[in-house]
């Protein structure tokens, strides 16, 4: 038999189909269908393997409970810990969350939105990309639910929740200024998004404070070409004069395979090098040397997007809600 109806259950038990969907959508008024009834009815159900259509009943009642999430990097442990908490939160008030990936690439988001809109999910939660304004104008205009998150643009009201990163960057790129460290470089995605531009300004001014600003110390890392961008890079800032003593890398994934270079090379951390990281990568537990990292409040930022999205689907605020939180650094001295 294929998937069990409402009509198979009211044939089996010999009842309309009205009394079988009265019950199985827990509207049945008291009096109306015996308590026999609906015991024989649910058991039936079960016995039959009985799965409704939630997209269906969704549809008639205006809502379908699911979420869609469209992540940036799922491979980035950051995002991969944000899709758990968020899906874990919005369990709790009965939405399902679809989660979806782009790979950074506008068109990939914007067909992520269309897709997920076709599903009748009833609002998105967003980490936009590099070029991703066109897509994110059209939703606002369309008044269709949603929250951004880890990133924004500040020139499109939007709900969003990120951190401080401007703050957090530079109070890290302070540290290794206390930590001794004369020549720091940076690498960084090379993209006009918000908060990339606020890590690097962060880097910037806390150097410019203390005089030690050199701009040829910043290294752009292509996304699509990470891998062999991050290992030039080192190389480069590693040798001759212009060998640098500190390093900050402005995303875990650009980290560690700076980090794994960086050991290619001989060279010994802290000793040689400090590093301090933004996001925290799993492979950090089990080095056998500390680095230092900025500590996200991932949970916190999902509990936030969920919370903001579901009021704005349920009672149709036309308020924004930005919130920015606050961005630790777990620094080892």
């Amino acid at each position: 038999m294929g998937k069990v109806s409402i009509k198979n259950i009211a044939q089996e038990l010999g009842v309309s189909n009205a009394t079988v969907s009265l019950v199985l959508s827990g509207k049945v008024k008291e009096g109306r269908v015996s308590k026999d009834m609906i015991e024989k009815i649910m058991l039936t159900a079960k016995a039959m393997h009985y799965e409704p259509n939630i997209l269906a009943r969704g549809l008639r009642m205006g809502k379908t409970q699911t979420i869609g999430l469209i992540v940036a990097d799922i491979s980035n442990p950051f995002f991969g810990q944000l899709a758990f908490q968020i899906q874990e939160y919005a369990e709790k008030f009965g939405y399902t969350v679809i989660i979806t990936n782009t790979n950074e690439s506008d068109v990939k988001m914007d067909k992520m939105i269309s897709i997920l809109k076709s599903r009748q999910v009833d609002g998105l939660i967003i980490v936009p990309t590099n070029h991703g304004e066109l897509a994110i104008k059209e939703l606002v205009t369309s008044h269709f639910p949603f929250v951004l998150v880890d990133r924004h643009f500040p020139q499109i009201p939007t709900n969003h929740v990120v951190v401080n990163n401007y703050v957090a960057s530079r109070e890290a790129t302070h540290s290794l200024i206390q930590d001794g460290c004369k020549k720091i470089a940076l690498l960084v995605y090379d993209n006009k998004l918000y908060h990339m531009s606020e890590r690097k300004r962060g880097y910037v001014e806390a150097l410019q404070e203390a005089g030690l600003y050199n701009p040829e110390l910043i290294k752009e890392i292509n996304y699509l070409n990470i891998q062999e961008d991050v290992i030039n890079s080192i190389n480069d800032l590693l040798k001759g004069d212009k060998k640098v003593d500190g390093l900050f890398s402005a995303t875990n994934t650009i980290s560690m395979i700076g980090i794994n270079q960086i050991l290619e090379l001989n060279l010994k951390i802290p000793d040689d090098i400090k590093v301090f990281c933004f996001d925290k990568n799993s492979e950090f537990d089990i080095s056998n040397f500390k680095i230092p990292y900025i500590i996200q409040p991932i949970p916190e930022i999902g509990k936030k997007a969920v919370d903001i999205l579901i009021n704005e689907i349920e009672h149709h605020s036309a308020d924004t809600t930005q919130i920015e939180l606050v961005a630790q650094m777990s620094v080892i001295r």
